[in-house]
């Protein structure tokens, strides 16, 4: 199996690229109309589906990591431009006691049991901030194979839009999100693959989840 990923620089002008960069769930769609539709009931599970968007000096840049590769020729023609590779040199470098720098936009919560939220008038999902969400990065960083050595966390926008399933009322999407960077030396080659594979937390539709790795620099 080939992991593949994609950088798509959205062209400012394109109404489209506006549009779904303002929005999750017009975002989702863009980026799942780039496979085969004949996928089954959950075809961003299927084709390992993930997806961020990130801000940079020239722009908004979204990374899409797949293991099917996506068809590009299927945006709008002024849509922006693309560029794909695949990740198997990554992947196959993974090792213990190798040192990586890491980025994961997540959705950092908790879910309190019915007494708790009856007790404290609480949601059923609470997002996290501040140092519960810098604990709960921690937390998934050692299920995903990965010992922290440094650690930085931006709280960003709130993922907000609507989703509206075939014949059912509208849905609203928010997704509390957080972007943690830093370094970590790797201690479970096997969680820290999955992880990359699969995604951590919840929203990986809306853009959350994506754990991007690479070897980290030695000093000179």
């Amino acid at each position: 199996m080939t992991l593949w990923l994609t950088r798509l620089v959205p062209d400012p002008r394109s109404r489209d690229a506006r549009r779904d960069l303002a929005d999750p769930v017009g975002m989702h769609r863009r980026v799942m109309s780039l496979f085969p539709s004949d996928a089954g009931p959950d075809p961003r599970t299927r084709f390992g589906v993930l997806h961020r968007t990130e801000d940079t000096p020239t722009g908004a840049h979204v990374l899409l990591q797949s293991t099917h590769e996506p068809d590009t020729s299927r945006l709008p023609d002024d849509y922006g431009t693309t560029l794909s590779r695949p990740l198997d040199a990554l992947i196959d470098a993974i090792r213990p006691g190798l040192t990586v720098r890491y980025r994961c936009v997540a959705s950092p919560v908790r879910k309190p049991g019915a007494t708790t939220r009856a007790l404290y008038h609480l949601p059923p999902v609470v997002a996290l901030t501040g140092t519960a969400a810098d604990d709960w990065w921690l937390r998934q960083a050692d299920r995903s194979g990965l010992k922290p050595l440094t650690h930085h966390a931006q709280p960003l926008d709130t993922a907000r839009g609507e989703r509206r399933p075939d014949g059912a009322p509208a849905q609203r999407v928010t997704h509390a999100r957080t972007q943690f960077d830093g370094t970590a030396a790797i201690i479970d080659t096997d969680l820290l693959k999955a992880a990359v594979l699969n995604g951590i937390g919840r929203g990986k539709a809306y853009g959350c989840g994506l754990l991007s790795i690479a070897p980290a620099r030695q000093p000179q």
